[in-house]
């Protein structure tokens, strides 16, 4: 008996492991000295061996790593956004000069110039290196750092796919380079741009300009988000912009929301089926991430092809699920449902019937289904 709860604590204690925390003395060459790093790698990292995930990098680890680290551990835990490998530098009063840029060009310079270099040649290689990494990196800056960060757009390909940028201390003539720059991006860009209004005065204007800057941008890869937080200050911002940050950023990660459903499952144009697929190759374009489409998606893309009646929607989705759960009732129940709407009662009838030793999903029952089998047969005589 002993043994077997034994057994069980050990069990439980796999599940719910949580996510690991490394801290690294890293010789840097291009800075010619240490820098600490604080690294968290997603739960069970260890067990998924064939899973990637992407970098957010968090620049002041000092005293950000912690707040970003918890909101990545905890969204990801609900898959609202991927796991990912949170890489924090420590800084403390190096910041300045890791965020120096040159007083006439306005670009980083002398100490600033080789943090770029260190983040770009050194620091992100490395983790690409010991990593199982995604092809996805977003950076976090606060007020010097968040400028910095902005940098990095200006190299081609740019190092990052998104900013969080909270209240950066902009450099002079910023706004209007990054106004001219990100239409010649050709990737995908997420910015998120965030003050408050009691931030610093000055910090707070001058992300104002800025916002209103890059709403001017026009790009159909620039996808832009911006909050001015009412009673937030230059450091309380930093709780509330960040949980908004990941949510506007990864919302395409998301499973499909009630609101997703209402407003564009039961509205769009294009065949509900393609609504699931393209979500998916969204996923894996942005992301790099080929991930199984989700139970709660084959649900409400199915429920959403009956309500409209997009028969052959119907049929699609439910081969897919037959596919990706073919232990399960779910591509069974749904493709039944087709063949009844297309009059092929007997074929639903034995579809159906068929599902009655494997896995129930949600709603749909074994009993369900037999249910449906003896109603077809009842009403036709099989």
């Amino acid at each position: 008996m002993k043994k077997v709860f034994l057994v069980l604590i050990l069990a439980l204690c796999y599940t719910i492991a949580p996510a690991q925390i490394i801290y690294e003395e890293f010789e840097s060459k291009k800075l010619d000295t240490t820098r600490r790093l604080k690294i968290q790698l997603p739960r069970n990292y260890e067990q998924n061996q064939d899973k990637v995930y992407p970098i957010v990098l968090v620049l002041d680890a000092d005293y950000l790593f912690e707040p970003v680290a918890g909101n990545i551990d905890y969204f990801s835990y609900w898959e609202d956004m991927p796991e990912s490998i949170v890489v924090g530098v420590m800084q403390g009063d190096s910041r300045y000069d890791d965020a120096y840029y040159d007083d006439t060009n306005y670009m980083p310079a002398e100490s600033g110039a080789d943090f770029f270099e260190f983040l770009g040649l050194e620091l992100i290689p490395y983790i690409d290196s010991k990593f199982r990494t995604a092809k996805f990196i977003i950076a976090i800056g606060h007020d010097f750092t968040a400028n910095f960060t902005n940098y990095y757009l200006f190299k081609d390909p740019p190092l990052f796919n998104g900013i969080i940028s909270l209240s950066p201390d902009t450099a002079p003539s910023m706004g209007d380079r990054l106004v001219q720059r990100i239409p010649e991006i050709n990737n995908k860009m997420f910015y998120y741009l965030a003050t408050g209004t009691d931030d610093i005065k000055g910090l707070q204007e001058a992300a104002i300009e800025l916002d209103g800057q890059l709403k001017t941008v026009k790009s159909e890869r620039f996808n832009y988000y911006f909050d001015n937080f009412e009673g937030a200050t230059h450091y309380s911002l930093v709780a509330r912009a960040l949980p908004n940050a990941i949510e506007k950023i990864f919302s395409v990660y998301r499973p499909i929301s009630k609101q997703q459903y209402t407003n564009e499952l039961m509205k769009t144009d294009k065949p509900v089926s393609e609504y699931l697929t393209d979500k998916y190759a969204t996923i894996k374009d942005l992301f790099g991430l080929d991930n199984p489409i989700r139970v709660n998606d084959y649900i409400a893309t199915a429920t959403a092809a009956v309500k409209r009646k997009q028969w052959e929607s119907l049929r699609v989705i439910a081969s897919m699920a037959q596919r990706d759960y073919p232990n399960t009732v779910l591509g069974d129940y749904y493709m039944g449902r087709f063949y009844e709407e297309n009059g092929e009662a007997k074929k639903a009838m034995r579809t159906y019937q068929g599902a009655y030793d494997k896995e129930e999903v949600d709603f749909i029952t074994i009993d369900k289904m037999l249910d449906k089998a003896d109603k077809i047969k009842d009403d036709f005589g099989y």
